[in-house]
């Protein structure tokens, strides 16, 4: 070890009494008067789990397509799949703003009957109520722990939106159309920051292919995940996958996002932090960018069992009729992508098991290793580009096939 660094490590140990939540550095090198936490860990289920550190993006840079800043957030996208992005400077105070004003509106929902909360039911897989247990868990034999109520931007952009009457006053639509204009804002800067990023100009850009006129199940989730106790309840959290989207914008205050990175085969846990959000990297950009991008496996677990978890999440999806070629090698719709990995979250662990593992995971396997496609396809649109060949099987369908 270098003479000039100190390596130091000073626990209190009277926090260890506190809480078995208690958050522990390992150590510190503190060269030069510059100190850096490196990995912690954390008691969670009876055994310490890492946290994981992320690179942080800062929004207002990215608007500005600032070159260093277009790197940085292209290497995230490459190297990892998550990142943070910084809002508390002029260009994203008004969308912190948002999230707190919906984050009110959450608690007023969530708290009412569920006959009130229920009384439309789920429309569509991206409009409506879901409640707690509609589908696999976060951890082996159980179901989910949360309730979901969903508004997708096409919807938000009728005249009359589908609102259960709790919801249907001028205070409220306005909210969430807002937070729903807010992070696709947002999301369509960062994505416009990674074409700029990848030299991509014209129509190859990836903002092209998530037109705001255009059908896409872009879609404003916002989740109650319930107290439980990871050791002995059965409805826990949220099963491991990757996202549909392109990219995902999640606000969350309490901890219990785990991940797993590229090239690590442990879940471990992200930490909030305050005044920005988490973005991640969802199928359908990893397979725009011909398979170059990162999607990371993800989950949700309670991380304190008497905790009551409110997480805000922004899918932005392509066109319904975006063309990419998947995990599977098909070259598909994002629409039919969407329809495929949507019920296979909806459904039984048994059904699961008879899909391809690229279907949940994006193609990213259990040792997060990925097979690249040599040619990013996403750009077109299915009524501009040619398919040759009969239309592919959806594979989700091909399975429940065998099941019966």
């Amino acid at each position: 070890l270098d003479s000039n660094l100190k390596l130091s490590c000073s626990i209190d140990l009277s926090t260890l009494s506190k809480s078995p939540y208690t958050q522990i550095p390992l150590y510190t090198i503190d060269t030069m008067g510059i100190s850096t936490e490196v990995p912690q860990t954390v008691e969670w289920a009876g055994k310490r789990v890492p946290i994981y550190p992320m690179e942080t993006v800062d929004f207002g840079r990215v608007l500005s397509q600032e070159p260093a800043e277009l790197e940085i957030l292209l290497r995230c996208c490459q190297e990892q799949g998550f990142f943070y992005l910084d809002l508390n400077g002029l260009d994203g105070s008004r969308f912190l703003d948002d999230q707190q004003k919906t984050l009110d509106l959450m608690h007023r929902y969530f708290e009412s009957p569920i006959e009130a909360k229920n009384e439309l039911g789920l429309i569509t897989a991206h409009l409506g109520y879901e409640p707690v247990g509609s589908r696999t868990g976060g951890l082996p034999n159980t179901r989910d722990g949360y309730e979901m109520f969903k508004v997708s931007r096409d919807e938000i952009q009728r005249k009359d939106p589908k609102f259960p009457k709790i919801l249907q006053n001028d205070t409220d639509k306005a909210i969430l159309k807002n937070a729903i204009s807010g992070s696709n804002i947002v999301t369509k800067a960062v994505l416009s920051g990674l074409s700029s990023a990848m030299g991509l100009v014209g129509a190859a850009r990836y903002e092209n292919a998530h037109r705001n006129d255009r059908p896409s199940t872009s879609t404003l989730a916002m989740m109650h995940y319930v107290p439980a106790d990871p050791v002995k309840d059965k409805e826990i959290g949220h099963q491991k996958h990757t996202d549909i989207s392109s990219l995902t914008l999640l606000f969350a205050e309490e901890w219990g996002l785990q991940i797993r990175p590229p090239g690590s085969k442990e879940f471990g846990f992200v930490a909030p932090k305050k005044g920005c959000a988490i973005i991640n990297v969802g199928d359908s950009l990893r397979f725009a960018s011909g398979h170059t991008m990162m999607s990371c496996i993800h989950r949700v677990v309670p991380f304190n069992p008497e905790e009551h978890r409110y997480s805000i999440a922004y899918f932005l999806r392509a066109e319904n009729e975006t063309m990419f070629t998947d995990s599977e090698g098909r070259y598909v719709t994002a629409g039919q992508w969407h329809d495929e990995k949507f019920f296979l979250f909806k459904a039984t662990p048994d059904i699961q098991a008879l899909a391809p593992p690229s279907m949940l995971y994006g193609g990213m396997t259990a040792d997060e290793e990925w097979t690249p496609y040599a040619q990013p396809v996403a750009k077109a649109h299915a009524s501009e580009v040619p398919v040759e060949g009969p239309k592919q099987a959806p594979v989700v369908k091909e399975a429940l096939v065998k099941a019966h």
